[in-house]
């Protein structure tokens, strides 16, 4: 009984959120770690550097029938720094991977994205990006079953099916745009605030022969670092979007501690949880420009049936770097956060 839960969820989930296309887009339960998915208007916008490259990777549902593997690589630069006295622009890209379930349904998406900052007086900034790319979509159908080709007893794949399905593969051209606003009074106080929508072209995806539109998803966070003395700083944060009638709200905080006594080594523990979802667990570490970082998520909602609490685990690895010889006030548009 219990294997024919694993079953029939993983056959209802890959085909629902699958080939209909009006499943949630890729997240990361670090949405802090992949800045470009996230918001645009996150390219170039780098507190404690001036260029940074990253990748992610999530592994989820493996103890289920439609497992998920996510992968990204992003980088982005500011540049024009010394052309424009009170802001500067920002450049970069972003490269996803996604691949779920029995019949191999994957994911490819690529963006090239901008965006400009505004330092606003000497304690706020003000970012507007956006980014463009192409999405591709394809699902190996020999290796998928649908509701009839149930016989009473199991699903049998030599029976053939009606499914009206067309293509294996879609594509399609995809356009995201935001808005971020920053807040730092003090050297200990940091608070940065974002809205962006993804999918505003609403673009056409789908296996049938029908007319089906990718919903606009709406993406908002809350994130600040709070420097508690020479050795802890605090890193609340919060995320929201919402895509069609699915939504998800992750709220917590993580810890930096000074091992080191300079900051050049620090060690992260934190917690996140997001509604009806999943509790999240996350430890990391930073030696000079590359942060490290692991998380676990613990399934909550009734899905715990299935995989026995076994989420997704995920890691996110970041490389922040600083531009040789920078003027002074290049230097200081690189300090927003509280550091060690």
């Amino acid at each position: 009984m219990k294997q024919l839960v694993k079953i029939t969820a993983g056959v209802v989930l890959l085909l629902i959120a699958g080939l209909h296309g009006y499943g949630q887009d890729l997240h990361f339960s670090q949405f802090f770690n992949s800045p470009l998915t996230t918001n645009p208007a996150n390219t170039g916008f780098i507190p404690d550097g001036n260029y940074r490259l990253g990748v992610n990777y999530r592994d989820q549902w493996t103890s289920i029938p439609v497992p998920y593997k996510t992968m990204s690589a992003f980088g982005d630069w500011q540049v024009f720094r010394d052309r424009l006295t009170y802001g500067w622009l920002g450049l970069g890209g972003v490269v996803l991977r996604d691949v779920a379930g029995a019949g191999n349904l994957s994911s490819t998406k690529a963006y090239a994205s901008i965006a400009y900052h505004q330092l606003m007086g000497n304690s706020s900034l003000l970012s507007l990006g956006f980014n463009a790319g192409t999405a591709n979509k394809r699902v190996d159908i020999t290796k998928l079953v649908f509701g009839d080709q149930w016989n009473g007893k199991f699903f049998d794949a030599r029976v053939p099916t009606a499914e009206p399905i067309n293509s294996s593969s879609t594509n399609y051209f995809d356009l995201q745009v935001g808005m971020n606003y920053a807040y730092f009074p003090t050297d200990n106080i940091y608070v940065n605030a974002g809205f962006s929508v993804q999918h505003v072209n609403t673009p056409k995806e789908t296996f049938y022969d029908t007319d089906n539109k990718v919903p606009r998803r709406y993406i908002g966070f809350l994130n600040g670092s709070f420097k508690m003395s020479d050795k802890v700083i605090l890193n609340p944060g919060a995320y929201y979007t919402r895509q069609a009638s699915s939504q998800e709200l992750a709220i917590g905080l993580n810890a930096a501690y000074n091992v080191s006594g300079d900051g050049a080594q620090q060690a992260y523990g934190g917690i996140y949880y997001r509604g009806s979802d999943a509790a999240v667990f996350l430890v990391g570490y930073q030696l000079s420009n590359i942060k490290m970082m692991f998380s676990y998520d613990v399934t909550t909602s009734q899905l715990s049936t299935a995989n026995s609490r076994r989420g997704a685990y995920e890691i996110g690895i970041i490389y922040t770097g600083l531009y040789k010889n920078r003027a002074f006030s290049d230097a200081v548009r690189s300090t927003f956060c509280p550091a060690f």
